[in-house]
C-alpha cells in the first residue's frame, strides 16, 4: 500500500492510509523485526503508544526502512496518568524523542480517564506547534466523547476503538459521524477468537474469493470506512493481512457479516464485575511507568 492515491483524508484534511499495522504487546526486539517486515511489506501507518514500551524499537524501524519520514504515517498514544496541560506537554516532548522523529502524524489519547480536557489543549498547542499532525482519542465513550467536541479548539480526527464483525460498535459510530471522525479499529479479527473464524458466512465467503477469513474480514473493514490495525509477528501473515485490494465484498456479502454482530466486546470480557471508577484507577493510582527505560 505504498500509493497515495488510496489513502483517506481526515477532517483535518491530512492523508491516512486505508490499513496499518499494530504493535501492541511486542517486546522490543520483535516489534522492531515485525515493523521492519510490516514497512518492507507495504505497510505505511504504524501503531504504538506510550504504553506499550516499544516505540524506540518502533522509531529504529523506520530509520531503517530507507523510506522518507514523509511516506510513513506514524501514531502513538498518552496515557492517562500524563494527562493534564502541563503533564501531557511533556509527555509530548519525551515521546518525540523515544521515537526519534520530529513529529507524529497521529497522536491518541489513550482511553478516557483524567484531565483529558487538559490533555486536549496540550495536544491542540502541539499540533499549532508542528509537533503532531493530527489529534484524536482512543477508547472513550459518549460523555467523554461530547465533552471533548464542547470543548475542543481543533476537533478530533480520530477515534480508535474496538470493532470487528462481532463487535461493530453503531452507537459510537453515529456520535463520531457528527463531526466527521475516522474509525480505527484494534482487535479487527476479533482477537484471533477461534469461534468468528469458523463462521460459516465468513468460510464461505472467503472460499468465494480464494482468499482467507482473515482477509475477509480486513476487507470488510476497508469497505465499511473502517482503518483497521491487524498486528503479527509473523512475517507470512504481515503480508497475507496487507493483501486484500485485490477483491471487493458484494453488497450481500456484506450484509452477511454486518449480521454476525453480537455486541461482544473482548477488552470488556477483562473487566467484568469492574466498576467506572476501579477502571479509572487501574490508570490512575499507579506508579508512573519508566517509558524511557525501554529498549
Amino acid at each position: 500500500m505504498t500509493d497515495k492515491s488510496t489513502w483517506r483524508t481526515l477532517n483535518d484534511g491530512n492523508k491516512i492510509p486505508p490499513i496499518g499495522f499494530g504493535v501492541f504487546m511486542m517486546e522490543p526486539d520483535e516489534c522492531e523485526k515485525a515493523t521492519t517486515d510490516a514497512l518492507a511489506a507495504g505497510y505505511r501507518l504504524i501503531d504504538t503508544a506510550n504504553a506499550y514500551m516499544n516505540e524506540r524499537a518502533v522509531g529504529r524501524a523506520m530509520r531503517a526502512s530507507g523510506l522518507d519520514r514523509s511516506e510513513i504515517f506514524l501514531t502513538t498514544k498518552i496515557m492517562p496518568i500524563d494527562f493534564g496541560y502541563e503533564k501531557t506537554a511533556a509527555a509530548i516532548d519525551s515521546t518525540l524523542a523515544r521515537l526519534g522523529t520530529d513529529y507524529v502524524d497521529l497522536l491518541l489519547l489513550h482511553i478516557r480517564f483524567g484531565d483529558y480536557l487538559g490533555a486536549w489543549r496540550a495536544m491542540e498547542e502541539a499540533l499549532d506547534a508542528g509537533k503532531v499532525r493530527s489529534i484524536g482519542f482512543s477508547n472513550f465513550e459518549e460523555p467523554q466523547i461530547r465533552d471533548i467536541y464542547e470543548h475542543a479548539r481543533i476537533m478530533p480526527a480520530v477515534d480508535q476503538i474496538e470493532c470487528h464483525p462481532y463487535f461493530q460498535e453503531h452507537a459510537i459510530r453515529a456520535i463520531l459521524a457528527e463531526k466527521d471522525v475516522q474509525v480505527e479499529c484494534y482487535y479487527p479479527v476479533g482477537h484471533g477468537d477461534a469461534r468468528l473464524f469458523a463462521e460459516p458466512a465468513l468460510k464461505d465467503i472467503a472460499a468465494s474469493h480464494g482468499k482467507s477469513v482473515a482477509q475477509v474480514i480486513l476487507r470488510w473493514h476497508v469497505q465499511e470506512g473502517f482503518i483497521p490495525l491487524p498486528k503479527s509477528t509473523n512475517p507470512e501473515h504481515i503480508k497475507a493481512n496487507l493483501d486484500i485490494f485485490d477483491f471487493s465484498l458484494t453488497d450481500e456479502e456484506m450484509s452477511a457479516i454486518r449480521a454476525l454482530d453480537t455486541d461482544r466486546s473482548y477488552f470488556a470480557d477483562n473487566l467484568e464485575g469492574v466498576t467506572e471508577e476501579q477502571h479509572a484507577a487501574m490508570f490512575l493510582n499507579v506508579e508512573h511507568p519508566d517509558y524511557d527505560a525501554q529498549k
